[in-house]
Parts: C-alpha cells; structure tokens; sequence
C-alpha cells in the first residue's frame, strides 16, 4: 500500500486548493460524512517525444496533478517497518508516511485549510481525531494565516524528482494533464493474495456457529458497567474486581453477561457470588497483565481454527492506524493482528487480515459503530497471515477532467501495457521536508552520530509547524535535549523520540539516544539512502544503453543474480534486468554502471567494498531491483461527464448496498480516464502515473506548478 501513499503530496495540492477563489474550491464528498474536500487543482506538462526525454526539457506552463501510491513492500523491507505502533489501544505514531520515518514535520496543518469550519467528528474514531487536534497545539485559525507563507515556503526548499535520481521516461508518447483524486474514492487498491485472487469484500454473513454466544452479549451491559470493566481490563485503578448486579435473575441472563464480559474483555474471569440475597457476576483478572495479550485458550472450541480471517475495507486510514482502531474497540492488543502488506491512507483500499482468537461475531458487530469501516469474509483457519505473502495490488485510478485526446491516451496506455514504466522508488521514499531522509541514512553509514543527531534536529527553511520550529530553535540555542522537548507537545515522532533518548543517555552516548526511535523507523533511513542510489544508478544505466539488456547486464535466475554474457543477450528482455541496491551480499554489472556505482559511494565516503556497519542492524545485505515493471491486468476506457460528484466507478460497499453502476452519456463537459492495472509489491504507482502523464511528482515542482497557476 507502510504507504503510506504520498500523502504529503496530496495534502500539499489541497493546500493549493485552498488558496482559490471560493467558487474555485473543491466541493465536500457527497454522502461521506467523514471524509474532506478531494478536488484537486488541474494540471499540464507539455509534449515529449524523445524515447527516455530528460526531466529538465519538460514544459512546464500551468497547474498539476497530485498523486498517491498504496504499495506494499518485499518481505526483508516490510519486516523492518511493519511494527504496529508500541503502544497498545493508542493512536499510531504521529505522522508516519508508509516509506519515512514519523516526523512531528510531515507537511504540517495543510488538511486543515482544506475546510471551511471546524473539523467534523464521527462515531468510527472520535478519540483519535480528539487526539489529533489536541497534539497539534494549534487552532485552525491561528495557522489560517500563515498558510500562504508555509506554502511559499515548501515551494523554495523542497526536494524534485532530479535531487534523487529521477529522470528518465521509456516512452515517446505526448503528456497530458488530469486530476486525480477529484473524488475520494477516485482512487482504489485491492489487494491481490498469495494466490492470485483479488481481495474484494462481498460478503457480510457470518459464518454459523453453535459456539458463539447469542447476540445479547452486546447489549446485556450498560454503557457504566462497561466503562468500570474497561477500567479493571486495564488496570486503570485499585479495584481488584467488578461486582454486576443481575437485575431479573435467571440462568440465562447470568450465561450471557459471563459469555459477554469474558468476550468483550479479554483477560477477565467471572463467577457468580450471592450477596444479601442478590445475586452479582463478579469480574476479575485471571493472570494479570499478560492475560491482556493472549486471548483465553479455554474458550476457543478445538475444532474452530484459531484465526478469523477477514476483508477489511477502510477509507482514509493506513493499515496500521486501522488496527489501532480495531483493536481499540475489541479491547486487546494490537499485535494479535496480522495482514500480508500495508495499505496507505489516502485512498479506499481492500486486504485480508487476520486476527487470534476473536470471532467473526464480534468482528462483525464492529460494522455498526465504525464509519469509513467495513468488515467481511469471515472464515477460520489455521495460521495467521505473513508479510510479504501478497502477491501485489489492484489499482482502480480515474484521471479526471483530462486534456489529452483519445489518441494521445491510447498511446500512453498502450505504452504502459506493452513496455511499462521504470520501477523508481517514489518521492514519498525520501521524506517530506528540506532535509532528505537520505541524507540521515547516509550519515548512520558514515557513523557520523553527531551529523545524525544534527540533520533530524536542527533549524530548516520550509514550512513546519510553530511548536517544532521553537523546538529547533531551542536546541540550536541550547543544545540541551530536555529543554528543546518541553517545546513539543507530540513526543512519538522522530525528533521528540531523540531528545528523549539523548535526555536518557547524554548528548555523548547519541548512538544509544537513536536507538529509542523503533527499529523499523532506523532502518527506514538506510533503505532511503540505497533507494536514492538505485534511482540514479538506473537512470543512468537508462542513459548509457536504451532499453535493450546489454553483455553485463544482471538477471535473477531464481534468488541468484548471474551475468548476461554476449551469447546470451538475445535470450532476455530489458523486463529481466534487475540492478543491484548496494550491500555487501550484492554483485554489481560488469559495465560502466559498476564504476559509477563505486564513485557515487567512494564521493559518500562510503566503501562499497565493504558495507558492513560496527552496529549490526545498520549492516547493508543489498538486494536486487527490476528495472522496468509492466503492469498487470491493464485496462482503460475515457468516460465522459458532466456532474464533477458523481462517482464514475462502484466501490465494494456500493456494490454491496445493490448501487447501480453510473451511465455515461456519449458527449459531457468533462473527460475522465478510467485505468485499470496490477502491480507487484513495492512498486509504486505514482510512477507508473507519472509515465502516463508526463509529469513530476514531486512536492517542489506541485507547489510551483500550483502558485504559477493561480497567479
């Protein structure tokens, strides 16, 4: 989808949108309460017809289109970084984008201008949009004001697809612009399993079971009984046990409020005790806190498997916060939840999940009391589910309001069929403020602590939030750890994590202060730094010898990377070759690509020789890349129409409620094109968009393109 897609990148263009003329703005989401204005600012980039045209001959005249990626990554990648947040029944860490470490920086307040009043609440998550608002410290119209500025400000400092290594197109077709994301559901991954099968949601029956418990376990507790079981399943005061009265007692009544607080609370025993002549059910721990994490074994009949595997469908949450969320409400951990990858926020998107020892009945019932949720194709089984099992995703895009002709359409459709897109990493890969998330990872393999330490905390031009920029600022003045964290209110991102560990262990143990940050969100910075390679080694290996595989090229056959000699060429394809990430249980191409790879390492001080680290998780194994991808499944069709709300596809939920799919009329105001296609994991969408429109992606150039057009 981990993912999280580019979401800086959409938020920066609803901030453009912002600063429209009132009958410019987008127009709110059309029965989807919770969800903000999607309309996005239109976009062009001129011609190119050069095979592989550099970036900079790019015409760049007027607006632009802002896209976002739900990509999933290879095992060894989505194992670093796939932790569900550290603590348990709380909101995910603050600001984390699928492929950056969270930062309190990442692109600050700009969701916010986007609406005209305060921020709606909904039922689904009510505590954590509370949340949200009360660690930004700020109201929304104290930073209306200076939003203007911000966004000048990211304009000047931000990183373009030049600064890390992207610059190459493989087709020859003319570009065109498009909006995407117009509407919220413009934008659709399903995820397609280890079996081949696309992930749909379909079916909302539960599976018949004798054993489960009738459905009066939801409603036999009141709203207090439950808040005080909350509190002892919790820990969240002296009382050792909880007391129930039974109000009209029979056996029944007293099997289902057992069978209800054992299943609603896990960790909770009960038995019935009679007092004055009354009769109570009495809740108490079984076996203290760690009776929290596992689920009761007792109670799960042997023959059911010990997984409930199901569909979710979420819009505008990344798996992780998903699962918060779902665990917050079924009251257990969250690590008891597995899924195959990690679909992003800004997007509706479908995957299995897996869950130990919480029924399909329970699952279920959280369909009633969650918004933007929903939860389905329930069965049981065996074993959980593992990262990387997935086979890729499905993307369903609508590029609305497109200027390119059917002609110039059908080129660059047919060109990503039959040849592709290069498989860059994302612009998301390489964080979203003045200071590139590749430059730290570089630093750690330097072991140069201090630069470390300095480039996460230091003072930066560009737009940030005025609680981080008196932090920064504060540090800089003191260098003083506690000091510059009693400036931030939110203490679970990247810079509040550091200055609490160098408060820990002193400003000349920095190696062990980094170490608090968790280990995925470290090693995020490293895979920034060999992404950024990659993406220049292949541009210029794209540069050097076209898109045709060359003697020295590398191949996969099976794990193995082996060399395409001379008398073999002939027997590949440029959909072969695959590049190296550097590491020290790579090979590199025996041609001009391995000295260029040697001198971009050797000017990073960086001996590509030897890429072990002293500290052994900062230790670079490498891994190997394809450099070309071509989409799965592709399909396309340019629809016309005249209403901007209307959806032009049914999503699973419409589907389910027996929508009826939208009519096209043959002539309309606007033109949309609608693009079908599949993708392996960790492999990112915005590029395969960007070849389609021939465009730049990122921050820098949207916000230029933005502020250029609205002039």
């Amino acid at each position: 989808m981990s993912g999280r897609p580019c979401s800086w990148l959409f938020r920066v263009t609803l901030a453009a949108a912002a600063l429209l003329r009132p009958e410019q703005r987008a127009r709110p989401l059309a029965a989807r309460p919770a969800a903000r204005p999607r309309s996005l600012v239109p976009g062009f980039l001129g011609a190119l017809k050069m095979e592989m045209t550099e970036m900079t001959g790019v015409s760049l005249k007027r607006g632009s289109l802002a896209v976002e990626d739900n990509d999933s990554l290879t095992p060894a990648e989505e194992a670093k970084r796939q932790k569900v947040s550290e603590g348990w029944l709380t909101k995910g860490q603050d600001g984390i984008d699928n492929n950056s470490p969270p930062s309190c920086e990442n692109v600050p307040g700009l969701p916010k201008v986007v609406s005209a009043g305060k921020r709606k609440k909904h039922s689904g998550a009510p505590l954590q949009e509370e949340e949200e608002e009360e660690e930004d410290g700020l109201s929304e119209e104290g930073e209306e004001e200076g939003e203007a500025e911000s966004f000048a400000d990211m304009m000047k400092h931000g990183l373009t697809e030049l600064d890390v290594g992207i610059t190459k197109f493989v087709s020859s077709h003319q570009g065109f612009s498009g909006i995407l994301k117009e509407r919220y559901s413009d934008f659709v991954v399903h995820e397609i399993g280890k079996d081949g099968r696309i992930s749909h949601l379909d079916d909302l029956s539960i599976p018949v079971d004798e054993e489960d418990p009738s459905e009066d376990v939801f409603t036999v507790l009141t709203a207090e009984e439950k808040q005080r079981l909350e509190e002892l399943q919790l820990f969240k005061n002296k009382e050792t046990s909880v007391a129930i009265e039974v109000v009209e007692d029979t056996k029944e009544k007293r099997t289902v409020i057992h069978q209800a607080i054992k299943s609603l609370f896990p960790g909770l025993e009960t038995k019935t005790e009679d007092r004055e002549g009354k009769k109570y059910i009495v809740a108490y721990h079984a076996a203290g806190k760690k009776a929290l994490a596992n689920p009761r074994k007792h109670s799960w009949p042997k023959s059911r498997g010990s997984y409930c595997h199901f569909v979710l469908y979420k819009e505008n949450k990344d798996t992780m916060d998903a699962i918060n969320v779902l665990s917050k409400y079924l009251r257990v951990k969250p690590n008891i939840f597995s899924y195959m990858g990690t679909k992003d926020k800004r997007a509706i998107t479908v995957q299995e999940i897996a869950v130990l020892k919480i029924t399909a009945q329970r699952l279920a019932h959280l369909n009633k009391c969650l918004m933007n949720f929903k939860l389905g194709n329930f069965s049981y089984q065996k074993n959980p589910l593992k990262l990387g099992e997935l086979q890729g995703n499905h993307f369903t895009v609508v590029l609305r309001n497109i200027t390119g002709t059917d002609d110039q359409v059908e080129q660059a459709m047919n060109s990503l069929k039959e040849i592709g897109f290069i498989n860059y990493y994302g612009m998301q890969r390489f964080g979203t403020t003045a200071v590139p998330t590749y430059q730290v990872g570089r630093a750690i393999l330097q072991n140069s602590w201090a630069e470390v330490m300095d480039l996460i905390l230091k003072p930066r031009s560009g737009a940030e939030k005025g609680y981080l920029v008196r932090c920064r600022e504060e540090w800089a003045k003191t260098k003083d750890p506690a000091a510059a964290l009693r400036k931030l209110p939110v203490k679970r991102c990247v810079e509040g994590q550091l200055l609490r560990g160098l408060s820990k262990y002193g400003m000349k143990n920095i190696v062990s202060a980094f170490g608090i940050i968790p280990r995925n969100n470290r090693l995020m910075y490293i895979h920034s730094y060999q992404s950024y390679v990659w993406n220049n080694m292949v541009s210029k290996r794209i540069e050097e010898y076209g898109l045709t595989p060359v003697p020295g090229d590398l191949v996969l056959k099976g794990a193995t990377a082996t060399y395409i000699e001379e008398e073999d060429v002939n027997n590949y394809s440029i959909h072969d070759v695959v590049m190296p990430l550097p590491g020290f249980d790579v090979i590199y191409p025996k041609h001009k690509i391995s000295d260029a790879y040697r001198e971009m390492l050797t000017a990073d001080n960086l001996d590509i020789d030897n890429m072990r680290h002293k500290i052994r998780d900062y230790s670079l194994s490498g891994a190997y890349r394809k450099i070309i991808i071509r989409p799965q499944n592709v399909s396309w069709e340019v629809v016309a129409y005249d209403d901007p709300k209307i959806p032009l596809f049914n999503t699973d939920v419409d589907n389910l409620e027996g929508k009826p799919p939208p009519v096209f009329a043959s002539e309309g105001k606007y033109r949309a094109l609608k693009m079908d296609f599949s993708l392996p994991p960790s492999t990112y969408a915005t590029m395969a968009i960007r070849e389609v429109l021939k465009m730049d992606t990122s921050i820098k150039n949207q916000t230029q393109l933005n502020t250029t057009w609205l002039r």
